[in-house]
């Protein structure tokens, strides 16, 4: 039997990127799972439902939807996010509130929904999509840096409420991972052969992150086998925030 024969999975934006790697994986592992995405068109056995996390109305009926074709949620993976470049001064206010409002809020909304189904389970799990932002300086990230670092946070406070009520709640933290984000932020530059180059560069394995290496860590965390493991980040970063390597001669 696999760790996750008989539960059932939630993932926000998991129609693509990390969020499908890790729908796909808890599917493999014998989990039922509902991909809650704006666009939700996935294969079999995957579940797509539409959900607009920036909309509460939309969230709880999607959440309440799920749990209806599930038969209940055991796990809920909040991935959905947008990214955001620049400096404290090259974002309005619009901006500001419009990236803090999928990025952070939409976790809100989704935990907030999902968390009378999580008390009725046995091995209710919650997991975070944070980043290498939230832990690192990283030049022309500072709004979306902001609420990834909000997302850490939360996450602590989130596993210190729930505690009680067995749920465990925990976060990745991926670094620059091989993403259809990245994917077009490299298209808008000037050389993307370069800025691929240089972002590569930047982590000590000299390669991005792929999608289904942070899926794995999102499945351990999610995982019954985890259940000893609450309130923790766990970086998928290839060594950027902890490693401090010598330069190659």
């Amino acid at each position: 039997m696999s760790e996750f024969d008989g539960l059932t999975a939630i993932v926000t934006g998991g129609a693509s990127g990390i969020g499908l790697a890790t729908a796909t994986l808890l599917a493999s592992r014998g989990a039922q799972v509902a991909c809650l995405d704006l666009n939700p068109e996935v294969d079999k056995p995957l579940i797509g439902v539409r959900a607009d996390v920036t909309d509460d109305e939309s969230i709880r009926a999607a959440v309440a939807s799920a749990a209806e074709t599930l038969g209940g949620i055991d796990v809920v993976i909040n991935n959905a996010g947008i990214g955001a470049q620049g400096t404290v001064e090259d974002n309005d206010d619009a901006e500001w509130a419009r990236v803090f409002n999928v990025n952070v809020y939409g976790m809100v909304r989704t935990t907030r929904a999902a968390l009378p189904y999580l008390r009725r389970s046995s091995h209710a799990a919650v997991v975070n999509v944070s980043s290498i932002a939230a832990t690192a300086g990283l030049p022309q990230r500072a709004l979306y840096s902001a609420t990834k670092g909000a997302v850490l946070s939360m996450t602590l406070a989130m596993a210190a409420d729930h505690l009680q009520e067995g749920v465990r709640v925990n976060c990745v933290n991926p670094g620059t991972a091989d993403t259809p984000w990245i994917g077009r932020l490299l298209a808008k530059a000037d050389n993307p052969e370069a800025e691929r180059a240089a972002l590569e560069a930047r982590q000590p394995t000299g390669r991005l992150v792929s999608a289904d290496e942070v899926a794995a860590a999102i499945a351990y965390l999610a995982s019954p086998l985890a259940a000893a493991t609450t309130g923790t980040s766990l970086a998928v970063d290839g060594g950027m925030q902890g490693l401090r390597l010598r330069p190659r001669t």
